[in-house]
């Protein structure tokens, strides 16, 4: 068996993009998932921005986001329900650390039959002659 994922595009545009994303966990989970492909995103960014984000995440002990590089860097660990938006704080940006994708990666923790997740995601684009 496997978890009910998808992964919805809700804007995609040159500077931006807002994906949502669920799960209905059937005790598998996720490890390592790729759900942001930034060499698939429009203009060709080389790296992004997380603007905000909300979720609601039940059942497991939580969702881990991060962006792929040699060492993976969190973007942020999620439990309950909730939501942040990093505008005023100047966005949270992937640091860019040595080998890897930069694509966002998620990972569950406490996987039971039963568990949910929905989350959404509004990033900013950048590099690859799109930057703000």
């Amino acid at each position: 068996m496997a978890d009910t994922v998808s992964s919805e595009v809700v804007f995609s545009g040159l500077t931006r993009y807002a994906l949502r994303m669920t799960n209905i966990c059937d005790g598998t989970g996720e490890s390592g998932v790729t759900k942001v492909d930034i060499s698939t995103l429009t203009g060709t960014p080389t790296y992004t921005a997380l603007e905000e984000v909300s979720w609601d995440v039940q059942g497991f002990t939580s969702v881990r986001l991060y962006w792929d590089h040699n060492t993976d860097d969190i973007i942020d660990i999620f439990s309950g329900r909730g939501a942040r938006s990093y505008r005023e704080l100047g966005y949270l940006f992937d640091p860019r650390t040595a080998g890897g994708t930069g694509d966002i990666l998620l990972t569950t923790a406490g996987n039971t039959s039963g568990a949910t997740y929905d989350i959404t995601l509004v990033l900013q684009l950048r590099g690859g002659g799109v930057d703000y």
